[in-house]
């Protein structure tokens, strides 16, 4: 071999980028891998399905010929090619289009998955709705037993204070017993555990803190011609029934 001149134009133009020589080599490696799939793609022997396929998409857009048997009684009736059918020309130009079925699956399998589709998209709707509502009836119910609560605490709230009232007028009427032992409110003891025991003060008979109140409100009426909703001591049963409007908080309001 020569010995190379370093000096010629020759060895100048030559690209000498480090790592050059390895792109060029990746490159060609796929260029000749692109080569080799598109001969083997053009060498592989089509399948049966795929030759019936082209074989039926030629014969589809080709045109009806004469050869056509069922073409050719229709043009000895009159029909000409690219004319609508009917007597006035009302119907359809082109031929009813093949649907082929290509898959495995029996006829009506398409229609029966689509309606189990639409059958467990209505379920999970219905069980959607069906949670709305549920939480809904739990709000509701929070709702009422809160305001049921609330009620029972502003009822306890007039037992307390009309069992004060009714302890004070027995008091000066000099009185010394109540005439049931819940109209007044017990001394508290000594040893009282805690506050829950406070609130059973008011329920240890049978009567509910409505019954009671409603009981203590007619006897504070009755024997002292109180109104507790009122805040007033009338003089005489005339003038409590002709100035009082009720026995209740709801007829005061």
């Amino acid at each position: 071999d020569e010995e190379e001149d370093y000096m010629s134009d020759l060895f100048i133009k030559q690209d000498v980028r480090p790592g050059l020589p390895m792109v060029r080599r990746g490159k060609e490696a796929i260029q000749k891998e692109e080569k080799q799939k598109e001969a083997n793609e053009k060498n592989r022997q089509k399948s049966i399905k795929e030759e019936e396929k082209e074989r039926r998409d030629l014969v589809l857009k080709s045109a009806l010929g004469n050869e056509n048997k069922g073409f050719a009684l229709l043009q000895k009736m009159g029909y000409k090619s690219g004319q609508a059918l009917g007597k006035s020309g009302e119907g359809i130009v082109e031929p009813i289009p093949l649907n082929i079925k290509t898959g495995l699956s029996g006829l009506g399998h398409e229609a029966l998955k689509k309606r189990k589709a639409e059958e467990k998209l209505e379920n999970y709707r219905q069980k959607l709705h069906m949670k709305k509502q549920a939480n809904e009836q739990a709000a509701d119910q929070f709702r009422i037993r809160f305001k049921t609560k609330q009620e029972e605490r502003k009822m306890e709230g007039d037992l307390r204070k009309s069992q004060r009232a009714c302890q004070q007028l027995d008091m000066q009427k000099d009185i010394d017993v109540p005439k049931e032992t819940w109209f007044w409110i017990e001394p508290e003891e000594e040893d009282k555990k805690d506050e829950e025991d406070k609130e059973d003060e008011c329920t240890s008979s049978d009567l509910s803190v409505s019954e009671k109140l409603h009981i203590l409100t007619a006897y504070l009426r009755g024997e002292h011609f109180y109104c507790i909703w009122c805040g007033t001591t009338y003089e005489d049963s005339e003038d409590l029934s002709s100035n009082c409007p009720g026995d209740s908080a709801a007829d005061h309001d």
